[in-house]
C-alpha cells in the first residue's frame, strides 16, 4: 500500500495537505499558473450564462475530484443548474491564488476558514455571503460561524469539512509491542525512547521539498500544550514577541523530541514518512487524518488509530485540537450571482456534507445535520476528538499571515530542526521580522 498525493487541503504543496503549497500567491507570486487556464476556462469577455455557474475547485487529485464531482453533480440534479468546474492542483492554486480572484475567477471558489479567508476580505476580493448564511447558519456551531465570518463581523465562507491533526500509530504494532498509548509528555517520551531501543523510528518525519510545511503540525501542539490557546494565537496574529520565554520553552520541548525523529527527514516527503508508519518502520506520525485518505485496503485503514498530542502543562491539559477546515468563498464580481449564491446554499447543506464524505473517507462534515452512519472508524473517532475540544486552531500557516510563515518561520524552523539548539538565535531571528508583516 502506497500512499499518494493529499489534496487537502490540509493544506496540504502537492501534498496535504499540500493545501501548504504555501501561499506565495498571497505575496502575488506565480500569477500565471492558475490564472491562465482558469480565466481562459471563464471566457472573460462571455456574457453570463444564468443557467451556469463556474467552480475553481483545488481539488485535483483522484479522491476529492471525484467527491467534488458527486456534489456538484447533485446540486445539478436539484437546481437545474449546470456546474463548470476548474480544477487545478493544490500547490498552483494556493501559490497564484491573489492574481487569479484580481482577474476574472470563477463564481466559486476553493478556499480555508479564518484567517485565511479573513485575508482576503479585507483585501475585498471576495463577496460577502450574510443572505446565505440566514438560510444555512441553523446547522453549524458557532464555533463554525466564528470561523466562517470576517473581522468585520461578515459571513465570506461556507464550510465543508475539517479534520484534525493527532499522533497516529498502528494498532497491531503497539499491541505486538505491549505499548502503552501516552497522555503526558513523559509518557511520550517514555514511549519513544522505548521504541528506539526496539529499533524503530519513534516518529515518522517528512519536510522535504515542499513539505516544510507538515513540521507546523508538531511546532503548534507543542505550543499550545506548553503555553495554552491564548498565547498561541496571540504568537500567530504577530501580538507578542517570539522572543517570549515561552516561546523558548517550546522549542526546548521539541529539542526534547528531536532525537527520536526518523533520521533524513529534510530529505523525505510526508507521503513517505507516513508510508513508514503504514510499514511499521516507524512507530507513530504526528499528522492530520489525511493520511488515510488514499488507503484503499480496508484491513490496513481498520489497523490505524491516534490519540490526542500529550498534555504538557495540566493548565492547558488537551483542550485544544488542530482541525483545519475547508469551505467556500464567493468571488467579488461573480458572473452568475443567483445561481452561485443558490450553490453555496446547497453546498452549506447536510446533503452536500454527505455527498461529499461518502466519496472521501479522510475529512469528517461540520454540519450539524450531516450523516454519520458511512463514517469509518478514524472519521468517527475525529468527529468526537473535535466536538470534545475547547479550542480548535486550523494550522500554524492558516492562523498567521501567510507570508511571515512561508518566508520567515518555516525556513528558520526548517533549519533548526537540522541541528536543533536553545533556539535562541532563531527566535531573534524570527522576531526581527515580525513588524514586517503586522502592525501595532
Amino acid at each position: 500500500m502506497t500512499l499518494q498525493s493529499r489534496n487537502p487541503s490540509p493544506a496540504p504543496a502537492t501534498a496535504g495537505p499540500g493545501r501548504r503549497g504555501v501561499v506565495g500567491g498571497l505575496l502575488g507570486v506565480g500569477a500565471g499558473a492558475l490564472a491562465a487556464p482558469l480565466l481562459t476556462a471563464c471566457g472573460s469577455g462571455a456574457a453570463a450564462d444564468p443557467k451556469t455557474v463556474t467552480f475553481g475547485s483545488n481539488g485535483a487529485d483522484a479522491t476529492p475530484r471525484s467527491a467534488y464531482a458527486a456534489v456538484t453533480k447533485a446540486f445539478g440534479e436539484k437546481s437545474g443548474l449546470t456546474v463548470k468546474t476548474n480544477t487545478v492542483d493544490h500547490d498552483t492554486f494556493q501559490k497564484s491564488i491573489s492574481n487569479y480572484l484580481q482577474g476574472t475567477p470563477d463564481d466559486v471558489f476553493t478556499w480555508f476558514a479564518g484567517y485565511r479567508m479573513q485575508y482576503f476580505a479585507k483585501k475585498k476580493l471576495c463577496s460577502p455571503l450574510d443572505d446565505v448564511w440566514e438560510k444555512i447558519g441553523s446547522g453549524f456551531s458557532e464555533a463554525t460561524k466564528q470561523l466562517s465570518r470576517g473581522e468585520d463581523g461578515t459571513y465570506y465562507f461556507v464550510p465543508l469539512y475539517n479534520y484534525p491533526w493527532a499522533v497516529f500509530y498502528r494498532k497491531s504494532l503497539f499491541k505486538e509491542r505491549g505499548y502503552a498509548i501516552p497522555r503526558t509528555w513523559s509518557e511520550f517520551t517514555a514511549l519513544a525512547r522505548q521504541m528506539q531501543k526496539d529499533g524503530l523510528s519513534p516518529i515518522a518525519s517528512g519536510y522535504g521539498g515542499g513539505d516544510s510545511w507538515s513540521i507546523l503540525g508538531t511546532f503548534d501542539y507543542l505550543n499550545l500544550r506548553t503555553n495554552g490557546y491564548e498565547f498561541h494565537m496571540s504568537l500567530m496574529r504577530g501580538e507578542v514577541s517570539w522572543t517570549d520565554r515561552r516561546a523558548t520553552a517550546t522549542l526546548d520541548h521539541w529539542r526534547q523530541l528531536a532525537p527520536y525523529y526518523q533520521k533524513g527527514g529534510g530529505g523525505r516527503s510526508w507521503q513517505d514518512a507516513a508510508q513508514s508508519l503504514l510499514d511499521k518502520k516507524a512507530g507513530m506520525a504526528v499528522i492530520g487524518l489525511f493520511l488515510g485518505q488514499q488507503i484503499t485496503d480496508e484491513t490496513l485503514r481498520a489497523d490505524i488509530d491516534f490519540f490526542p498530542f500529550p498534555e504538557i502543562d495540566p493548565a492547558h491539559g488537551q483542550d485544544t485540537v488542530e482541525a483545519p477546515t475547508d469551505g467556500f468563498m464567493l468571488s467579488r464580481r461573480p458572473k452568475n450571482e443567483e445561481g452561485a449564491k443558490r450553490f453555496l446554499e446547497f453546498l452549506g447543506s447536510a446533503q452536500a456534507e454527505n455527498q461529499y464524505m461518502g466519496v472521501d473517507p479522510s475529512n469528517v462534515a461540520v454540519h450539524r445535520n450531516a450523516g454519520t452512519g458511512s463514517y469509518n472508524d478514524l472519521q468517527k473517532k475525529s468527529a468526537e476528538l473535535i466536538a470534545s475540544a475547547k479550542h480548535i486552531t486550523q494550522f500554524g500557516d492558516r492562523d498567521s499571515d501567510p507570508g511571515f510563515v512561508s518566508t520567515v518561520v518555516l525556513p528558520g524552523l526548517t533549519e533548526w530542526l537540522g541541528h536543533p539548539d536553545d533556539g535562541s538565535a532563531l527566535l531573534k531571528k524570527i522576531e526581527s521580522q515580525r513588524s514586517r508583516f503586522f502592525t501595532a
